[in-house]
């Protein structure tokens, strides 16, 4: 079942969205050589609960960190840990969400530690891309779920990448992940139709290779099955009379 939201719970949703806006953009900030992930999950951890909300993802499904921070060929799902440590060259996909008021919020972003290859950050930008492409497809008059995911995997494809099939974006709200589904890929003019109100989690997940990927015997962290560089980027955004608002944006 797809829950519209109304303008009131729109703007609550705004609070929880400012909130895992903010940890994210702090957390992107420390990013360096030398850092260990868990480092960057206590200072996402330390903001959320500053303002009073609850990091979405400790505890959710057994996950036991506040985010899910990915390197390299990892794509998503990633586990902080003190033994995780970053360095130069790589790049790092941080994704945050924040509890408040009853509703979460959900972002995600792919940063660069130091210097990184030109195809590293060719990466980055056409996945960042991709996810405008998204949006602006979900602003049309008429379109629907189709519509966001044939405009994200048309430039993906363009650019020589691929988008990830098995994991997808989704419905958020008062919980964190609720109907519809919203894939990467998709045919135009099929799916649900989008509509006022509707709240959704955008978010391509780019692979330099193969839309493949593979399962680590952790039970959380995802990798590319061919072990290229992924990268990720993710906004919560609601419908509006006016167009798509991103509730998670902050800068």
């Amino acid at each position: 079942m797809i829950f519209i939201k109304n303008p009131e719970q729109i703007k609550k949703m705004q609070i929880a969205g400012r909130i895992t806006g903010e940890a994210l953009a702090l957390a992107g900030e420390a990013v360096r050589d030398g850092i260990s992930t868990a480092e960057l999950d206590k200072i996402i951890r330390n903001h959320i609960e500053k303002c009073g909300a609850k990091p979405s993802f400790l505890g959710y499904g057994g996950f036991p960190g506040s985010a899910c921070i990915s390197i390299n060929d990892e794509v998503i799902h990633g586990i902080p840990s003190k033994k995780r440590i970053l360095h130069e060259g790589d790049i790092v996909k941080i994704d945050v969400g924040a509890f408040i008021g009853g509703y979460h919020g959900d972002s995600a972003n792919t940063f660069p530690v130091g210097k990184v290859s030109d195809e590293a950050l060719r990466l980055i930008e056409a996945t960042r891309k991709s996810f405008e492409l998204g949006v602006a497809a979900a602003e049309k008059e008429g379109a629907r779920i189709g519509d966001i995911g044939f405009a994200i995997d048309s430039y993906v494809s363009e650019m020589g990448y691929s988008v990830v099939r098995k994991y997808v974006g989704h419905g958020v709200g008062a919980e964190l992940h609720e109907d519809p589904s919203v894939p990467n890929y998709g045919t135009p003019g099929r799916g649900t139709r989008i509509t006022k109100g509707m709240v959704i989690a955008i978010e391509p997940m780019v692979n330099a290779g193969v839309y493949g990927v593979k399962e680590m015997p952790d039970g959380w962290t995802v990798k590319t099955a061919d072990g290229k560089l992924s990268a990720h980027y993710e906004h919560t955004v609601a419908i509006t009379e006016n167009g798509a608002l991103l509730l998670t944006k902050v800068n």
